[in-house]
């Protein structure tokens, strides 16, 4: 069962066309050297060099599980480190709050208290594929 939370305020087209959101293949994923929550994800996004995200999903995916799945990234989130390692983007990903979720020392809930599924695409599509 799904808790509900407040929507957030509405934004005009205009900035939402400006999202770069694409289709992006998982070649190979680690965990983070120096997180507990992160892993290092490598992704075909179409370009010739690909890129790398850190995202925040050990809890819910062993790193084997996600090679070869077709994930959807924000793919213009401006880079940024962390924890020493490079992200450049962002997975999207879906959180099922149970009910009543108990919150961790950092007032957010943990891994027990709600699912998290990454966003992929029902059939496979070329890498750098745009998803509008």
């Amino acid at each position: 069962m799904s808790t509900a939370t407040e929507p957030l305020p509405n934004i005009d087209f205009e900035h939402f066309s400006k999202l770069d959101l694409r289709v992006a293949t998982v070649t190979a994923c680690e965990p983070h050297p120096n997180a507990d929550k992160l892993l290092k994800v490598t992704l075909d996004d179409g370009t010739p060099e690909g890129r790398q995200v850190c995202a925040g999903i050990k809890a819910w995916y062993e790193p084997a599980e996600l090679v070869g799945k077709q994930v959807v990234i924000v793919a213009n989130l401006e880079p940024r480190k962390l924890r020493g390692e490079i992200s450049q983007g962002m997975i999207l990903a879906a959180s099922d709050l149970k009910a009543e979720p108990a919150a961790d020392a950092e007032g957010k809930p943990g891994p027990d208290e709600r699912d998290v599924v990454v966003v992929t695409v029902g059939k496979p599509v070329a890498p750098g594929s745009r998803v509008s």
